[in-house]
């Protein structure tokens, strides 16, 4: 959703899940963009759930907690999370909460709470990828939140006075692998089936370059999953749009 050029309040959301389903948490933060610091910050924990409940639940948390008066910017890593709100939404909605096989929409009753809390807001959303360096810091600090709480299973902010979520750990998160957010592996990673952890489907390095349904190309190393239509993003294959 994009209502024009206004000045926005920048905010972030995140999910993680430990095992998908697993312990998971999620976060979100809401930024004092002059100064460039988080200006106030929450997390919660979810008990077992996926990785894709612990994104959307951070986002509807996010927008729970703001003003609806106030233009956000939202800055998401989780690419499923984002286009079950905006891409997918409008289709599932008119074929009465199905996907395009015939399935009940997953998530539903969190999707519907969120169309909810967008209607008559201003609010433009933003990919910023995963874990890179020099990547988003406000982001970054969502996701150190959720993973903290998908851990401790603790809530935490900075309206209880809590000090800011640890820094990922190298042995958490390490190099080339996925992190608890579903970034996807590096390019040239070697090539074996495995269960991603942002997706329930078994996923395999692509051979060679191609395009998934939902438009955008993907690259030759990169994960891609079984999906109604061939193969694809693992989050694409996992909503069955």
């Amino acid at each position: 959703m994009i209502w024009g050029m206004v000045e926005r309040v920048i905010a972030a959301c995140d999910g993680a899940s430990k095992g998908n389903p697993g312990p998971a948490g999620w976060a979100w933060v809401v930024a004092d963009a002059e100064a460039g610091e988080v200006a106030r910050w929450e997390a919660g924990a979810l008990g077992t759930a996926t990785n894709n409940v612990a994104e959307l639940t951070a986002l509807e948390r996010l927008l729970s907690a703001t003003d609806p008066a106030v233009a956000l910017e939202v800055r998401m890593d989780s690419q499923y999370a984002m286009k079950a709100v905006t891409t997918w939404l409008p289709g599932w909605k008119r074929k009465g909460w199905k996907t395009a096989s015939g399935k009940p929409v997953a998530n539903q009753e969190l999707v519907a709470r969120i169309d909810t809390l967008l209607t008559g807001r201003s609010v433009e959303f933003r990919y910023v990828p995963a874990h890179q360096v020099d990547g988003d810091r406000f982001n970054d600090f969502a996701d150190r939140a959720a993973s903290d709480a998908a851990v401790t299973q603790r809530a935490a902010g900075s309206a209880l006075g809590s000090p800011q979520p640890p820094p990922a750990s190298a042995a958490a998160r390490p190099t080339g692998s996925r992190g608890s957010s579903g970034a996807a592996p590096k390019a040239g990673a070697t090539a074996s089936k495995r269960r991603a952890p942002g997706s329930a489907k078994r996923t395999l390095n692509a051979k060679f370059p191609g395009r998934c349904r939902c438009g955008r190309a993907y690259a030759a190393g990169e994960a891609i999953a079984k999906n109604t239509e061939g193969w694809g993003h693992p989050a694409c294959a996992t909503a069955e749009v």
